[in-house]
């Protein structure tokens, strides 16, 4: 049975339906717009107020390097919170990995690949030993993180005796080194274009793939002009991005920290959308209970969670060591606070069960932006922090707020619809919360209620 008929809002077509499917389809929510526009507005401001400084192809590539860090401790921040938890750690973890890194090439005589393995077991280890207070004894992630944070922090003062510790030059390149110039006579670097090109045929491909898994399912399609306004738009972005990343100054393209950004996006998204593990993630942190009982081994998803926060905050500890050439004690302070801020202003939900990977990228772009751009017109670093907790505290609490209104999205705010489509919506065609113990189909994140 379907809801259209008896829904007058799903009959009408084109107009603001049609827009939202542009950038997700149906199941966009006005607070993922709300996000994206915020980061829109922000560069926009910036970029009149400094004159063209915060989108001139030096200062990308500055945004890239200083904060593919925070990005990458983000991904891994996000499966945490929609599991209902949160890593205090992430930051003095980073610290941690970086000195025995440092200390591996510069003591031990390591070759810097090596050390990177090397990291990353390091970054295993204390994600196994904190998942494992977490998962098997039961501790409070808040607690057994904060006191990873007093612990790892103080083993990287007792490891480098709070002192710096300079890494050799080659293994700079993982948080400094650029992709490199080919021997072709163009004014732009070729690797970064053919990079930009990729992404977007890429996106070409993603949007008629989806319209024919559509058609072959039966099911609702935007009409072809959403799809090639969405095709050219993000397209146009990308390309329009590589070519400012390829014509910066000589030496300079797009950085090989932003290339394993871009590689753990793309990794992390495909896990959380299109993995049984991933959508296990979010029908823990939607409701434990029913996927307990629905099969669910909700303490393995838990363990394996807060495994994986630490060795990425273990590969984002190696880039700024990498880039910073050395280690030292200050190292990932405040880094949590960031990484945290990025997913709640992406669209992460407090009480769990709700985030995106993209999501919290775009709203880790939100607080990068927000700093460059503030730092390039002089604010100091007093205004910049109280920005930074206004912004927060804005975006938490208009999740907080929109859901005491019993709406999961501000989108609800617009159309005042949901509840009536949810009353009429037949019983069978009610979300699943949780895959059955018999079979390995789950549900999809966006399917997921919160009640």
């Amino acid at each position: 049975m379907s809801t259209t008929a008896n829904d007058p809002a799903a009959q009408k077509k084109g107009g603001l339906s049609d827009i939202r499917k542009i950038f997700g389809g149906g199941q966009s929510s006005l607070r993922q717009f709300g996000i994206l526009g915020s980061l829109i507005v922000i560069i926009v401001i910036f970029q009149i107020w400094t004159n063209g400084l915060t989108l001139s192809p030096t200062n990308l590539i500055n945004v890239v390097n200083q904060y593919s860090y925070i990005l990458i401790l983000a991904i891994g921040m996000v499966m945490v919170i929609i599991m209902g938890h949160i890593d205090l750690s992430v930051g003095s973890v980073a610290a941690f990995t970086g000195i025995i890194v440092a200390k591996s090439m510069a003591e031990w005589n390591f070759p810097w690949p090596l050390a990177i393995l090397l990291g990353i077991a390091v970054g295993v280890a204390i994600g196994a030993w904190q998942g494992f207070w977490v998962a098997v004894i039961g501790v409070p992630a808040f607690i057994v993180t904060l006191a990873g944070m007093l612990i790892f922090r103080g083993g990287n003062q007792f490891i480098g005796q709070s002192t710096t510790t300079p890494v050799p030059q080659e293994f700079g390149i993982i948080g400094a080194g650029y992709l490199p110039e080919l021997a072709l006579p163009f004014n732009f670097n070729v690797l970064t274009m053919l990079l930009g090109v990729v992404g977007a045929g890429w996106i070409v491909w993603n949007e008629l793939h989806l319209r024919r898994q559509q058609k072959k399912m039966g099911s609702d399609s935007a009409p072809v002009w959403v799809s090639v306004v969405k095709v050219v738009v993000l397209a146009g972005v990308i390309l329009w991005a590589a070519w400012l990343f390829a014509t910066g100054r000589p030496g300079t393209s797009f950085p090989i920290s932003g290339i394993i950004l871009v590689v753990l996006v793309i990794l992390y998204s495909f896990i959380t959308r299109n993995t049984i593990f991933g959508r296990h993630i979010y029908a823990v942190g939607g409701n434990r209970l029913a996927a307990t009982l629905s099969g669910v081994k909700d303490r393995r998803v838990d363990f394996f969670v807060m495994m994986n926060m630490s060795v990425l905050a273990s590969v984002a500890g190696m880039i700024y060591v990498a880039r910073a050439t050395a280690s030292g004690p200050q190292d990932g302070n405040g880094w949590e606070l960031d990484a945290i801020a990025a997913v709640f202003i992406g669209g992460a939900a407090v009480s769990g069960g709700i985030g995106t990977v993209i999501g919290s990228i775009v709203g880790g772009l939100v607080m990068a932006f927000l700093n460059n751009g503030l730092q390039l017109i002089g604010a100091g670093a007093d205004v910049v922090q109280i920005i930074k907790g206004l912004v927060l505290l804005l975006a938490v609490g208009v999740d907080v707020w929109s859901k005491r209104q019993g709406r999961p999205s501000i989108v609800g705010l617009w159309s005042g619809r949901r509840k009536a489509r949810l009353e009429t919506q037949a019983p069978d065609e009610a979300p699943t919360i949780a895959p059955t113990s018999q079979s390995n189909v789950s549900s999809q994140p966006e399917d997921l209620t919160r009640r």
